[in-house]
């Protein structure tokens, strides 16, 4: 059967500026590999901007809100004032969400948990926290992050894709078609969520997803149990040998295809079934922990050993970096205390304290720390009042987005510092905002990438990840 001969629209949507483009982009992004011995599968730019100070980010993302006055952000006059009104001139013309929204009096809640200054730089941190006090002087706490969602779902999708709109390109997804992949034997993009987590806020695999950009850019979720990644093993009777002559011959399909229709997708098609067929014996290897010595374990905590817990995870970030994985996004549910503020947030950090300070710590022994980005936080904070009721040690707090904490370490970060001040109530940024956009941006200038230049072209519009703001966060920079 003969090709159909492509139409005069689809030659012209291959223009021949287009073809010198990315042909060049191409030929630089192969003799970078030919320089460097690695080869930058993907990466639209063929190299960064600039001097990268990062090669590699974990994003351990705590969904549902922690509270900044339960963790990071200490509040003296919210206990000297417990269960007073929270002052009007405070909340000003602040839009509340409806669970508190028609309170009659906002009482503030002063926190039922202490706070200690820790490690040389002094980090205010709360007894909550205590294997995060450890690694105070390795951090950066920002005290001042604000976003402009207050409900869980838009929030999070802002935080994951610089957009309130569903469908736009995760971070981790623009991180890999702008830089593409170091490791060929494993997805630059990798998502793990918490089996052992409260499922109060859902989550989504677009939070995830790759939007617009082409699809092999999308986060590989791996999961707990025999299978980590679906569909990946062969079926019964189907050999290696069987399997890589069917990838051959579907490869050739595909290809006539793509010079047929010159579509993106098709040569992301190809690309991911050939990156399954290497991950066949990748994932076993990255998955299987047990050649780590008894001191890793134990540093991560007794859940370590339970595959698809926090802790596990945390570990398996780990090895995922050590493997040269780019993005490796945590996700870990159950931090929305409307009700038992002190009781679940308690569960909470116990869940997830341990962990995260020791793959911080792990990183830092093995040398990893110094050329990969871990960051720690939530889509926002919590209200400075009590949803609902109020005792001596019971209230709720409702979603913030006007200030809250989260924290950075490792490559290009200043270690044991804190950035902005919030008022006396937590409730105001009073100097050193950061939006989540200029998160964006600085996570991309420690990548080496002008977030203003990591652009794509869709439905006639340029989009970025920071879409048309975002500034780097020059005081917390080395």
């Amino acid at each position: 059967m003969k090709p159909a001969t492509p139409n005069f629209d689809q030659l012209m949507h291959y223009t021949r500026r287009h073809f010198m483009g990315t042909a060049g982009l191409g030929i630089g992004a192969m003799a970078l590999a030919q320089l460097t011995g690695r080869s930058y599968a993907g990466g639209v730019l063929g190299a960064s901007h600039f001097g990268a100070k990062v090669k590699r980010v974990i994003y351990l993302f705590q969904a549902g809100g922690p509270s900044h006055l339960e963790t990071f952000d200490h509040k003296p006059l919210l206990q000297k004032e417990h269960g007073k009104a929270l002052p009007k001139e405070v909340i000003g013309n602040q839009r509340l969400s409806t669970m508190s929204g028609n309170q009659s009096i906002l009482p503030m809640a002063g926190s039922f948990t202490n706070f200690k200054k820790y490690g040389k730089s002094g980090i205010e941190i709360s007894d909550l926290l205590p294997y995060t006090a450890k690694i105070a002087d390795d951090i950066c706490v920002v005290k001042t992050m604000h976003t402009e969602a207050i409900n869980h779902d838009p929030a999070i999708t802002f935080f994951c894709s610089g957009s309130q709109i569903p469908g736009r390109p995760s971070m981790g997804a623009w991180a890999s078609y702008g830089l593409g992949s170091i490791n060929q034997n494993l997805p630059s993009f990798i998502v793990l969520v918490s089996k052992n987590a409260s499922r109060d806020q859902p989550l989504y695999s677009r939070l995830w997803g790759s939007g617009f950009l082409p699809s092999e850019h999308q986060g590989v979720q791996f999961r707990s149990g025999k299978e980590p990644v679906l569909y990946l093993t062969n079926p019964e009777g189907v050999s290696p040998h069987m399997r890589r002559g069917m990838l051959d011959a579907l490869a050739k399909i595909n290809t006539d295809q793509a010079n047929r229709e010159m579509d993106a997708e098709v040569t992301a098609r190809i690309a991911q079934a050939e990156m399954a067929f290497r991950m066949q014996t990748s994932v076993p290897d990255v998955t299987d922990i047990s050649g780590e010595s008894k001191a890793t374990l134990d540093l991560y905590g007794p859940d370590v050993r339970t595959p698809g817990t926090y802790a596990a995870n945390c570990l398996l970030a780990r090895r995922l970096i050590e493997r040269d994985v780019r993005f490796v996004q945590l996700f870990h549910q159950g931090w929305d205390q409307h009700g038992d503020c002190p009781g679940g947030i308690s569960r909470q950090c116990k869940q997830t304290d341990q962990a995260s300070a020791a793959l911080v710590m792990d990183l830092k022994q093995r040398g990893l720390l110094e050329d990969t980005l871990v960051v720690w936080g939530g889509e926002f904070g919590r209200t400075a009042y009590s949803q609902g009721k109020i005792s001596a040690n019971s209230y709720g707090r409702d979603h913030h987005p006007r200030c809250f904490s989260i924290w950075l370490a490792g490559a290009g970060v200043k270690p044991g510092v804190t950035h902005g001040i919030t008022d006396d109530y937590g409730y105001n940024i009073l100097d050193g905002g950061v939006h989540v956009h200029d998160l964006h941006a600085t996570m991309l200038h420690l990548m080496g990438v002008d977030h203003e230049k990591l652009v794509y072209k869709f439905q006639g519009r340029y989009f970025r990840l920071t879409d048309v703001a975002g500034h780097i966060i020059k005081p917390i920079l080395t």
